[in-house]
């Protein structure tokens, strides 16, 4: 149904709403992980390179490096850093541009394995999906339209389970039953195999000052991306006064009393619906 003028009317009114839902969520990231001047100004930094097409891995790693240099209060290896990364950052993204100016042809390997790769590197929110989505599905391979990503998220919002099932939604576009089932291995299956691996060592790892703000670096560069993503993907929805009011009143409400998110999707739906097809 896609293609009919009434579910256009519903995403008109939903887009807006999972905007403001995913804004709350990076609220709250920042609330927890911005304690300090200098996570502020990291994570302002991954939000600006972010916007100017910086690999979103690279940002990860860098804030790792940068977390561990804060712990360690070596200012002079933060600015160091800061420094050359500022001045490498443009010719990497010149040179990533021209590499992947052309569409990636889709295959099942290729879907599979980039889930493994998402679901195997995503720290701080589960929000933080939605930047890598769209630095690879719509940016870098073409495989996913703005809009088409903002409809996987609202199908992740308002089935049961965590945001990862946005992964089997796209899947199945993309791949039907198999792209579906396969995304959703992949995404998931990670996950497992780490937190079987890891929940032992996570309270040595917290007890070391060294490795927990090397965590503290990752989660304030998750921070940075989804910024930047919201930045990006809100440009597709608030496109008029109307759309902006419903994403402003949404966003207010869910910082005043929390309800659960899909009812605040229907009432976009019915608002979209309203507006439009008057």
């Amino acid at each position: 149904y896609g293609d009919t003028p009434q579910l256009s009317w519903l995403m008109y009114g939903i887009g807006p709403v999972v905007i403001a839902i995913i804004a709350q969520a990076l609220v709250k990231l920042g609330r927890s992980a911005i304690t300090q001047i200098p996570h502020a100004l990291l994570g302002t930094a991954v939000l600006i390179l972010a916007l100017s097409g910086t690999n979103e891995l690279l940002l990860l790693i860098i804030g790792a490096i940068i977390g561990l240099l804060m712990t360690t209060g070596r200012w002079v290896g933060i600015t160091a850093v800061l420094t050359s990364l500022a001045t490498a950052t443009q010719s990497i993204y010149l040179s990533a541009q021209t590499v992947t100016s052309d569409a990636v042809p889709f295959t099942l390997t290729r879907l599979t394995l980039f889930f493994a790769k998402v679901g195997s590197i995503l720290f701080g929110s589960g929000y933080v999906l939605v930047a890598f989505l769209r630095a690879d599905l719509t940016e870098r391979w073409g495989w996913l339209t703005d809009q088409q990503l903002i409809d996987a998220v609202t199908i992740g919002q308002i089935t049961p389970g965590p945001v990862f099932t946005t992964a089997t939604f796209i899947g199945y576009l993309l791949g039907g039953w198999s792209g579906a089932v396969l995304a959703t291995i992949a995404i998931f299956l990670p996950g497992f195999i780490f937190v079987a691996i890891s929940q032992p060592l996570i309270p040595i790892l917290r007890n070391s000052r060294p490795l927990s703000g090397v965590l503290d670096g990752i989660v304030i560069a998750s921070f940075g991306l989804m910024g930047a993503v919201t930045w990006q993907l809100a440009q597709a929805s608030f496109i008029d006064i109307q759309t902006t009011i419903i994403g402003l009143v949404t966003l207010g409400i869910l910082m005043t009393w929390k309800p659960n998110s899909t009812w605040l999707i229907l009432a976009g739906a019915t608002t979209g619906w309203l507006l439009r097809s008057v």
